[in-house]
């Protein structure tokens, strides 16, 4: 104790300047030393030995009997009802649980299931009518609870859409038949057909027809929103559309609206992911063309004013690949 508060209790300190001396709040003082002392925590309650307790035998033949052949993937209450039930009782259900719970068995006791991580799709395209990727949207209909199902597929190398369609309904078999009706139009099938996991893409006649054309399919990882790169930001076109209504009136209506944005991304959208080459441009192999006469422009401008460019302009570039997932390049070891 400091020699203040040994003053304190001669009488010769006042507690409040006791307490200012030393630095301590004197609810603390009055909390510590004048109620009593701290308690710490409770102790484990400690059974008395009088002979009721399970012996080591006792508890080692309980602990064989929750693992054994019949028990060993049941609750321990459970198994000590099956045992009641059977006319045995070895201890009561709290000492069955007390003597699992030291054992470490009073959490799931069955065996597992285990199911292997999903494989992450890598996927690369470096010319068009490789690698194809599609999903299905949801158009807002007329009124609550209709809804009109958009089906779009698109060149993730190029990002042409070699097929869409609009429908009342998700069906599988319409499904197949528009992914055929895309490959004829195109006319050479993909190297590989990318999805999510919903039940169109993972349908039988959805998986037959891609085994027949000797088309490989890839799907996304489950919960995986992003494994879908090229389809998710092309709705995201479709629906932030200052134009993009509230709602479709009809089923023609929707099919007008996508016909016209369709067409519009196909043959006028410049886009920035291919060097600002329409989409057609580059999967009907015209963009080479369109490049030298860009490049034939900007010389011209180029020599026309020389003292306006820092340096040589050139047309933008179009990347060599296309990737879905690009791999990390590994660390150097």
């Amino acid at each position: 104790m400091s020699v203040a508060f040994a003053q304190l209790w001669d009488g010769q300190v006042t507690t409040n300047a006791a307490c200012a001396l030393i630095g301590r709040p004197r609810a603390s003082h009055y909390r510590r030393h004048l109620l009593g002392p701290v308690h710490g925590p409770k102790e484990a309650r400690r059974v008395p030995d009088n002979g009721q307790a399970l012996t080591a035998a006792e508890q080692a033949a309980v602990l064989t009997l929750i693992n054994s052949k019949g028990y060993g993937d049941l609750a321990i209450g459970q198994i000590w009802t099956r045992e009641l039930d059977e006319g045995r009782y070895l201890c009561s259900m709290s000492s069955m649980y007390r003597i699992a719970r030291a054992a470490g068995q009073t959490r799931e006791r069955r065996m597992q299931a285990t199911h292997p991580a999903k494989i992450k799709p890598e996927l690369m395209a470096d010319a068009p009518s490789q690698i194809w990727s599609w999903d299905i949207t949801k158009l807002r209909g007329p009124s609550k609870g209709i809804f009109y199902h958009l089906y779009v597929l698109i060149d993730i190398f190029s990002r042409f859409n070699p097929g869409w369609l609009v429908s009342t309904c998700e069906e599988s078999n319409l499904a197949a038949d528009f992914i055929a009706g895309a490959i004829g139009r195109n006319g050479t099938a993909p190297h590989s057909v990318h999805a999510d996991r919903g039940t169109s893409m993972t349908s039988k006649p959805v998986s037959m027809l891609l085994t027949d054309l000797g088309v490989a399919r890839s799907h996304s990882r489950p919960h995986v929103s992003n494994d879908n790169p090229f389809s998710e930001a092309q709705y995201r076109t479709l629906k932030y559309l200052p134009d993009f209504p509230e709602h479709f009136n009809s089923l023609e209506h929707a099919k007008q609206f996508c016909t016209e944005f369709f067409y519009q991304y196909n043959y006028i959208h410049r886009h920035s992911g291919i060097g600002w080459h329409t989409p057609a441009s580059v999967h009907f192999g015209t963009a080479d063309a369109i490049d030298d006469a860009r490049r034939t422009t900007l010389t011209a401008a180029f020599h026309a004013n020389p003292a306006r460019f820092g340096r040589r302009p050139h047309p933008p570039t179009r990347p060599e690949t296309a990737w879905i997932n690009k791999p990390e390049p590994a660390l150097p070891e």
